[in-house]
Parts: structure tokens; sequence; C-alpha cells
């Protein structure tokens, strides 16, 4: 027995594309780290390094590089939150011409919500949003201002217990 759809094809544009496959992305980072084995295992063994080297890099020559990794390890809100002003900083500073730098934005934005504790990571998550839609040539949509929003909103008070002010 043959089955006919007779739907009509739904035309999606290529924001309403890229929002949804953003998403999409969000939601299985969002799995991952919650269905992580064992919690604290494997993974904050990995994501202080990154974190430190994302940080180092784009915030410049901050510390010892033996102190670094131990501080990341055992206070990560704090360097996240830090690493977030930054990142959102040379966000606002870059040309709206500049799709290499917002496509660097996204690309760092991205490893850093990996990296970061998860009351925080939302922050990396957003601020990648806005730079996908800016490196597209396209002004921030609507889902992506809201997502930094929310973001900012959630953040803000683990971020000001560990002594940072999140600036956006």
């Amino acid at each position: 027995m043959r089955i006919r759809c007779t739907a009509c094809p739904i035309h999606v544009g290529w924001g309403t594309m890229k929002n949804l496959l953003a998403t999409i992305a969000l939601a299985g980072a969002a799995c991952l780290t919650a269905c992580s084995p064992g919690g604290a295992g494997a993974a904050p063994g990995t994501a202080p390094p990154s974190l430190s080297n994302s940080a180092s890099s784009s915030a410049g020559p901050s510390g010892g590089a033996e102190g670094t990794p131990s501080s990341a390890a055992a206070g990560g809100v704090k360097e996240s939150c830090e690493l977030f002003n930054s990142l959102y900083a040379e966000y606002a500073a870059t040309g709206k011409d500049d799709a290499d730098g917002f496509d660097d934005i996204y690309l760092r934005s991205d490893d850093a919500k990996d990296s970061a504790p998860e009351e925080v990571s939302g922050l990396f998550a957003a601020l990648s949003l806005l730079a996908l839609d800016r490196s597209l040539g396209d002004a921030p949509s609507q889902e992506s201002k809201d997502a930094i929003r929310d973001a900012f909103l959630a953040s803000s008070g683990p971020c000001t217990a560990e002594g940072v002010t999140l600036r956006i």
C-alpha cells in the first residue's frame, strides 16, 4: 500500500533555517552537558585549559602561566564572566562589515560555551548567535536579542557573586 503526501512544502528562508540550526545545536549541547557520565569526571579536566587559552588569547596577558589553569578550575565562573565581557566588548567594537571579525567571535564564543560552567554557558551560546547573525551580514535577529537578554539576566547573579559585573 502506498501513501502519498499531498502537503505543500514549507519554504523556509535562510534566517529561519540558521536560527533553527542554532537552536538545535544549543539543545544538543545542553543535552550533552546534562547527560555526561560522572558529571565532574573527565570534562572539567579538559575544560579549564581550553578556557584559559581562550581567556589569555582574547584578554591579553593577565597572569602567570602557572596560576591560570588551577585558578580556572577553582573559579571557572569568574573567568568565564570576564571572558564574556571581553568577547562582548570585541563584538561591540567590530565593524558592521567585518564578517571575519564576527566569525572569529562566533568561533571563540562557541568554544567558550563548551568549557564554561553551566550557570554561565548561556552567555556564550547567545553571543555566538549574535555574532553568527552579524557574520552573515544580517542585523541581529529578535531571537538572538532575546537570547542574549535572557542569558544576561540568568548569569548576572553568579557573575556578581564572583565579583564580576556583566556588561552588554
